[in-house]
This record gives C-alpha cells, sequence and structure tokens, in this order.
C-alpha cells in the first residue's frame, strides 16, 4: 500500500510499510474525515483511505462551487429587483463568468486546504493512504495489497445517476459536477431533474443569463410539500424559468443544431430544442469496485450499503455512512453518521442514528427549507394530523421587504398539539428551519410554540404566527400580538 506523510503530500514522500490499525475508513471526503478524526480523538489509530481529489463531493464539486455561484447570481437578480422600493433606480448583469469561476475555484481551494489537507498533520495518529480499497476473501485491500484494521467503515460517498433515456449515451451531457467547470454560458439549457441540485442550478443558470427549461418527472422537489412545490414552479416562471412537470421522457438526440428532447406531456408530443442539457436525476451511491460481496455486505432496496440504527452493516466489525448507504444524502449527515459510526466502532458506544428532526434547505430564491413530516407522511405514519398555511403576507418581515413569495406550513397531531414538521417558502427561510428542528426536537406543541416571545420583523417570526393560525386569525392581531 501507499502511505502519504502526514506533514507533506508530495510525491517524494511516498514511504511503503505494513501497518495495523484501530479503524480503516474508505473516503476522504466530509464524512471519512468526520469517522477518522472521532477515532483518532479517542485515541485510536486510523487509516483514512482516498481515492481521487481530496475533500469529496460537498467541497470540491457540490455545496461549496453550488452556494458561492448561487449567491452571485442573486446580487444580480437583487439589483434588478430593486425596483420593488419607490425611488430606487439599479441594474445588474453579468459581465465575466469565467471570472466568476475563477473566484469559485479559488474559494474551492482554500476550504479544500484549510478543512482537509491542513488538517492531517493534527491528528498524528491517522495516516492517509492513496489508492482504491475493496475486500476480498483474505480481508480489505489497497490496490492488491493487504491492510489490517480491526473495524472498518465505508463512506464513499456517491455519484450523479444518469437517466435510461434512449439516446443519451450519445449526447454529451453536463452534470452538476461538469455545469461548474463551464468556460463559457450556452444560450440555453435544458435541465432534466427537479430535484433541489436541478432547481439551484436553473435559477442561478437563469439569472446570469441562459434561457433555462426545466423538465421533470414528477414536480418540482417531489418530496416537499405540494403547495410550496406549486408556488415555487410559479415563482420560476415568473423569471422566465420553463417549468414542465409530469413528462414522459421518449428520446433524446443531437444534431447540427443542437440537442432535442422528445417527450409527451398529458398524451400530447412535445419536443425540446436546446444548446445543452444538463442531468440532475439524483445521485446513486459509489459501491463499484468495493467488492462487497467478498466482504458479505448487503446492499439495500436503494443500491446503498444496507446499516442498521447504529450503521452497522451485515457485517459487525464494518460500518457505513453517508451517500453510499443511499439515505439523508446531505454532507451533514453523512458527517453526524461518520462520527456515531467512529463512536460505535472505537467505544462500543451504541449510539443510535436520528435523523427525526433533520433540517434540510433548497438554496432557491426563496429558499426551501423543511424538518420533520410532511402532511402526506405524517398521515402514512398514522397521525390524525392538523395542519396550517400561513402566507408571508401575513409576516410582518415580508411586507417590510417588499418580498411577499412565499410561505409557513406546520403539521401537527391533532391529539397532542405536537408539532410534527415545519416546512418553509421564504426569501430567508435557511436560516428560520433550525428554530422549528429543535421545536420539534424537544417535542413543543403549537401552542407552546406560539406563545414563545419571538423578535419582531425577523422571517423566524413566521414560526409563532403559523403556530397561532392553527387556532386564530393572524390577520385580526396587532402588531407583536402575543
Amino acid at each position: 500500500m501507499t502511505e502519504i506523510s502526514k506533514n507533506c503530500c508530495d510525491a517524494d514522500d511516498l514511504v511503503r510499510q505494513t501497518v495495523d490499525y484501530d479503524l480503516a475508513v474508505i473516503g476522504a471526503g466530509s464524512a471519512g474525515f468526520s469517522a477518522a478524526i472521532t477515532a483518532a480523538e479517542k485515541g485510536a489509530k486510523v487509516a483514512l483511505i482516498g481515492d481521487g481529489t481530496i475533500g469529496g463531493t460537498c467541497v470540491n464539486v457540490g455545496c461549496v462551487p453550488s452556494k458561492t455561484l448561487i449567491r452571485a447570481a442573486e446580487a444580480i437578480h437583487h439589483a434588478n429587483a430593486a425596483s420593488r422600493f419607490k425611488g430606487i433606480a439599479a441594474k445588474a448583469q453579468l459581465e465575466q463568468w469565467q471570472k466568476m469561476i475563477a473566484q469559485k475555484d479559488e474559494l474551492v481551494s482554500e476550504l479544500r486546504q484549510a478543512k482537509y489537507l491542513d488538517l492531517l498533520p493534527e491528528y498524528e495518529n491517522v495516516t492517509y493512504l492513496e489508492g482504491p480499497a475493496n475486500f476480498s476473501s483474505n480481508g480489505l485491500e489497497i490496490k492488491g495489497e493487504g491492510i489490517k484494521a480491526e473495524k472498518v467503515i465505508i463512506a464513499t460517498g456517491s455519484r450523479v445517476n444518469i437517466p435510461s433515456i434512449p439516446g443519451i449515451k450519445d449526447v454529451p451531457y453536463l452534470t452538476s459536477t461538469t455545469v461548474f467547470e463551464l468556460k463559457q454560458l450556452p444560450r440555453s439549457m435544458l435541465i432534466i431533474g427537479g430535484g433541489y441540485i436541478g432547481c439551484e442550478i436553473a435559477q442561478m443558470l437563469s439569472r446570469v443569463g441562459v434561457d433555462v427549461t426545466l423538465v421533470t418527472r414528477s414536480r418540482l422537489l417531489p418530496e416537499a410539500e405540494p403547495e410550496i412545490s406549486d408556488a415555487l414552479a410559479t415563482y420560476f416562471g415568473d423569471e422566465g424559468i420553463s417549468v414542465l412537470e409530469r413528462v414522459i421522457y421518449s428520446r433524446i438526440s443531437q444534431d447540427g443544431v443542437g440537442i432535442t428532447l422528445c417527450t409527451t406531456i398529458d398524451n400530447v408530443p412535445h419536443s425540446i430544442q436546446t444548446e445543452q442539457v444538463l442531468i440532475t436525476t439524483g445521485r446513486v451511491p459509489n459501491i463499484e469496485g468495493l467488492k462487497l460481496e467478498a466482504g458479505g455486505i448487503d446492499i439495500n432496496k436503494d443500491g446503498g450499503i444496507a446499516v442498521d440504527e447504529y450503521m452497522r452493516t451485515s457485517r459487525s466489525d464494518i460500518y457505513a455512512v453517508g451517500d453510499v448507504t443511499g439515505n439523508d444524502q446531505f454532507v451533514y449527515m453523512a458527517a453526524y453518521g461518520a462520527k456515531i459510526a467512529a463512536e460505535n466502532a472505537i467505544s462500543a458506544a451504541d449510539r443510535r442514528y436520528d435523523n427525526s428532526a433533520m433540517p434540510a434547505v433548497v438554496f432557491t430564491d426563496p429558499q426551501v427549507a423543511s424538518v420533520g413530516y410532511t402532511e402526506a407522511t405524517a398521515i402514512t405514519a398514522g397521525y390524525k394530523v392538523l395542519t396550517s398555511v400561513l402566507p408571508l403576507e401575513y409576516v410582518p418581515r415580508a411586507l417590510a421587504a417588499r418580498d411577499t413569495r412565499g410561505m409557513i406550513k406546520l403539521v401537527a397531531d391533532a391529539d397532542s398539539k405536537k408539532i410534527l414538521g415545519a416546512h418553509i417558502l421564504a426569501p430567508e427561510g435557511a436560516d428560520s428551519i433550525q428554530t422549528a428542528a429543535l421545536a420539534i426536537r424537544n417535542q413543543m406543541t403549537f401552542v407552546e410554540l406560539g406563545d414563545m416571545i419571538f423578535p419582531y420583523l425577523t422571517t423566524v417570526e413566521g414560526l409563532k404566527l403559523a403556530a397561532q393560525t392553527f387556532e386564530k386569525d393572524v390577520s385580526k392581531l396587532s402588531c407583536c400580538a402575543g
């Protein structure tokens, strides 16, 4: 195997030796580092195994590059929307896409260095090993050489899922990885997939001047509350994004003019022409090459590694965390699960993975933020459900900002009045959802949430008003009314 010195990762510092480890972590992204650091802090001797660019998806090609470009595009939009305030005239436009990309690359490089490469020397009992890992009848191997480890955590992440549309293999499609590397923006872009990745990128590209069409087999954000999905689709249309829902894909092809997707919408044939196409139809776990069958490791129905509530696989000495399990594909949940797995592996802590109050955010504008049950999933779970829906026109912050796009929907148990779920569509919704997560975590009722003191003229105050909406007409309350 190849061991890379923690103090310098240059090729001249490569050495070969065989070492026994308490824990081997396969994957050097956010989950892998979380597991390795947690175990190292408990005194374990750790092998952190990376294959490819260190840092994984989030910092290199996911969260960091996407969110910085989304924020840049928001600056353009907000300048152009400034006329909603009387007496203000402003205008902004993209001048140099290449400079935006260069600035994004600088940030990615800085964070990869600071949050990954520079951390390795800080943990003397973590050894970074480079190379693909796999299981065999003899145990764990790296590039064909055995590695001895008492416990193993698999954290190999996920990759873009490519849909089985006839002709797709013959079309030069983009993915959420390659779209952020474009040297030049196309005039038009077709985005296939209406999940959070497709929605975020669609709005970002539209705001920098690309003619965007987004198509989806279901609806925008199919796991979100339907009221929120419908409203977001309307706001996209207001910005000039063409949203086509419940589409059946027939074939995709390329000719001298561009790319054509042939579809059926409401039993009517429909074709879409575009200069480039972007695939955002979800992600699939990275299990190829691991030879899981040789390790006796089972796969779940979604194609990820099956784990129990302790993050253990079908092998009691092997754990799996993050996207490779196919569950809760968010970077913070990957890091959370990795910490639990490491503590259980090293200390027999018996910590359980709990996603009951897991917040999720879609960085569109307005933002979509949610935690807990939706109305539909709560009913499926057997609850007798109450809901409240508060349009932002009843939230003073939205009125003062002259931007009432959005709503807040709360889901509660009708018998106990406990809050089961919260769903926010608001320009500043992401910064409000953690309050709802805490309410759910602490099993608060909507009466208790409505009685809490909230600062006036904040978006989060909308949670108080939405809670009061279960039993009051908030339009008849004065400002700051308790």
